[in-house]
């Protein structure tokens, strides 16, 4: 009974920490800045904590505080040349792209202190029938890591909600508009575009770091490189990008594809999540590109819109 009892809860934590993660990217995508570097961000949280702690024994808190350093570190590296010598769009993209396939590769050539293709396991901290290690941030109890990801996806949705109201927002709009009309009128590019990815990879940082802690097991293909770069942009697309709840909802519909996946073909066909995931990207963009959740709000206020106005039903 405690088994299928943790399975609904597993799923729960997995759909609010990746609806946490897209959420993140969703703060660049939206505005333009479109990014397939975000698995390195992930890995980049997942690897720093895990091999600070298996190797020097530094705690996960002050491994998250290193990982987060890091991660600005490389935001700041990769973002301030880009933005600043105006490299743009699909440039933009490919940069990003490089990063995270470059991050994964990293990973998979120090295989002496990371493990490599095969990946590595945080060292336990729960002996002797405890359920809880907070010092190394290892909980045996899901419905604890079920409050833990509830609370920093809140967190996630009260970043999106300050960064949608802010004079941010509008500066990135008119920069993905038209960015020499945004800086004649006295817009900062550079610095704003930097901020928003800065904020952006440190949040898929934080979802890195507690996807390993939850898992706990990292693997340089489930939390770094191009695939699951890919799956945050089909999952926010998906979901709907514009909308707060979008990349939750898009969150939701990519572990219940992966879930019928695997229980429907199992491994006997390793890549077949990736193609599917790049398909119905293609399909979602040319064919529902407000995603799911957008969809659904169009015909919602569609329908609300008619009961209130009935007689435009006949105005032609």
């Amino acid at each position: 009974m405690s088994g299928q009892m943790n399975y609904p809860l597993h799923l729960a934590i997995l759909v609010l920490l990746w609806g946490y993660i897209y959420t993140s990217w969703s703060l660049m995508g939206r505005l333009g800045l479109v990014s397939f570097g975000h698995g390195a961000f992930m890995g980049i949280g997942a690897y720093t904590v895990v091999m600070l702690w298996n190797h020097f024994g530094l705690s996960p808190w002050l491994g998250a505080v290193a990982a987060l350093v890091f991660t600005a570190i490389v935001a700041v590296i990769i973002g301030y040349p880009c933005f600043r010598f105006r490299i743009v769009g699909h440039y933009f993209a490919l940069v990003t792209l490089a990063l995270s396939e470059v991050t994964r590769l990293i990973i998979v050539a120090l295989r002496d202190q990371t493990g490599g293709s095969l990946g590595a396991t945080p060292n336990g901290a729960l002996h002797g029938g405890e359920t809880v290690a907070v010092g190394a941030l290892q909980f045996a109890a899901k419905e604890v890591w079920l409050v833990i990801v509830f609370v920093i996806w809140l967190g996630g949705l009260w970043v999106w909600r300050l960064v949608d109201r802010s004079m941010g927002r509008l500066a990135l709009q008119a920069i993905s508009e038209e960015e020499e009309a945004a800086a004649s009128i006295g817009i900062h590019v550079t610095r704003a575009k930097l901020r928003i990815t800065i904020i952006s990879a440190l949040m898929t940082c934080a979802g890195g770091i507690l996807y390993a802690q939850y898992q706990l097991y990292v693997n340089p293909e489930t939390v770094s490189g191009i695939a699951i770069s890919l799956q945050m942009v089909f999952g926010v697309i998906a979901g709907g990008m514009f909308v707060m709840l979008g990349p939750t909802v898009g969150a939701a519909f990519t572990l219940l594809l992966a879930e019928g996946l695997r229980l429907a073909f199992g491994n006997r066909y390793p890549a077949l999540d990736t193609t599917i995931y790049g398909v119905m990207l293609v399909l979602f963009i040319i064919y529902m590109p407000k995603g799911i959740l957008g969809a659904a709000l169009d015909i919602f206020k569609r329908k609300k819109g008619s009961e209130q106005f009935p007689g435009n039903n006949y105005a032609r």
